[in-house]
C-alpha cells in the first residue's frame, strides 16, 4: 500500500477540479481501487503501487494540459485516462514554435524573422537588446520568453521594469498613491501577462514576488540572481540610469532590454543610455542586439505605414526630434 501526497501547481486547483468538482469526481472513476483525497492545492492518493503511479502520470498530464490551454473539459480527461497519453497536450508538447500557452488556449508564437532572432538569442546569451519601432512584439515576445522559463523552472521569478516616463505626463500630477501613480506606465506589462497566465495563478505570482513589476528606479542597490529581467521602454532610462540597470545582473539570470530610439521622452537636454549601450557594448561577448523594423511589425497593417512615414519624415527633413545618435544607433 503506497502513500503520496503532490501539490497542484501552476494552475488554479479549482480549474482542475471543475465545477462542484465534477472534474474530480470523473477522475476518481476511473481509479476505484485507490482513495483520493482534494484538498486546496494538494492531492492524497492511497492505493497500490503501481496504480497510484498511474494515477499521478495522468494528473500530471492534466495539469500541463490546463496549463498549456487553460481549461479541460470530461472528453479531455477521458483522453487522458484511456489514450496512452496520445492527447492534444502530448502533441502540443512536439510543437517546437509554441512559446506559451496562453489563456483560452491562446499559441503566443515569435512570429516574425526577428522575434524568432530573440527566442534563439535567448537561449545562447544571457543578455539581449531588442530595438525596433512601435508594434514589432518586442515586449511581447520578451514577456513570452520569460513565462517560459518561469514554467520551465530556468527562474525562479520574472522581474519586470520600465522608466516612469512617458511624453507629456508628469507623475505628480495624477491621482492616487505611488502605486496608483506607476500603474499607468506598467501596463502594457499587465496586458501581456495577463494573456499567458491565468488570472488566479498571476495574481499568486505578483502576492508571493514570483513576478514583480515595478519602475527602474526601484532597482538601484539590488543583485537580480536566478531571474528573468525585462527592461522595458530603455530609450526612456538616462546613461546613468541604464548602466545601473545592467550592473544588477546576478547570477543565472537572463536579461533582455527592448527599446525604440525613435521615440524617447526624456527632456531635451537628457541623452538616452540605450544609443550609447549599443556604441559601448557592441562588441562585448554575451550580449546580442537585435534590430527589429517595420517588416517585424505585427499591429494592424497601418501602424506599418505610419512607422513608415514617420521614418521618412525624420529624414527628409533632418528633424531634431531625432539626435545624431539615434541617428547612428539605426544604422
Amino acid at each position: 500500500m503506497a502513500e503520496q501526497i503532490v501539490q497542484i501547481e501552476n494552475v488554479n486547483p479549482s480549474d482542475l477540479y471543475g465545477a462542484k468538482d465534477q472534474h474530480l469526481t470523473i477522475i476518481k472513476n476511473f481509479f476505484p481501487k485507490l482513495k483520493i483525497i482534494a484538498r486546496g492545492d494538494f492531492v492524497k492518493v492511497i492505493g497500490g503501487d503501481d496504480e497510484v503511479n498511474y494515477f499521478l502520470d495522468r494528473l500530471n498530464m492534466l495539469v500541463n494540459h490546463l496549463e498549456r490551454y487553460g481549461s479541460i473539459n470530461p472528453q479531455v480527461i477521458e483522453d487522458v485516462m484511456v489514450s496512452n497519453g496520445q492527447t492534444a497536450y502530448v502533441q502540443a508538447m512536439n510543437d517546437g514554435d509554441v512559446l506559451v500557452y496562453g489563456r483560452n488556449g491562446l499559441q503566443i508564437k515569435a512570429i516574425t524573422v526577428n522575434q524568432k532572432r530573440m527566442v534563439e538569442a535567448i537561449g545562447k546569451k544571457d543578455m539581449i537588446f531588442a530595438i525596433g519601432p512601435a508594434g514589432t512584439g518586442k515586449t511581447y515576445t520578451a514577456v513570452a520568453l520569460a513565462v517560459r522559463a518561469l514554467k520551465n523552472r530556468e527562474v525562479r521569478r520574472i522581474i519586470l521594469t520600465r522608466p516612469a516616463v512617458e511624453a507629456g505626463e508628469n507623475l505628480g500630477f495624477l491621482p492616487g498613491d505611488l502605486k496608483d501613480k506607476l500603474d499607468p506606465y506598467l501596463q502594457p506589462l499587465y496586458d501581456a501577462l495577463r494573456d499567458m497566465i491565468p488570472q488566479a495563478k498571476l495574481t499568486t505570482y505578483m502576492e508571493d514576488g514570483t513576478i514583480e513589476i515595478a519602475p527602474l528606479a526601484f532597482m538601484r542597490g539590488r543583485t537580480l540572481d536566478h531571474a528573468f529581467v525585462i527592461l522595458d521602454e530603455a530609450q526612456n532610462a538616462t546613461r546613468a540610469q541604464l548602466k545601473m540597470f545592467l550592473t544588477r545582473m546576478g547570477r543565472d539570470a537572463k536579461f533582455v532590454i527592448t527599446g525604440d530610439v525613435t521615440q524617447i521622452d526624456l527632456p531635451k537636454n537628457t541623452p538616452s543610455g540605450l544609443p550609447q549601450a549599443v556604441d559601448i557594448l557592441g562588441d562585448v561577448k554575451g550580449i546580442e542586439f537585435i534590430f527589429l523594423d517595420e517588416k517585424d511589425v505585427v499591429r494592424h497593417k497601418l501602424v506599418t505605414e505610419i512607422v513608415n512615414a514617420y521614418k521618412k519624415y525624420y529624414h527628409d527633413n533632418d528633424d531634431s526630434v531625432i539626435s545624431s545618435e539615434t541617428e547612428r544607433s539605426e544604422v
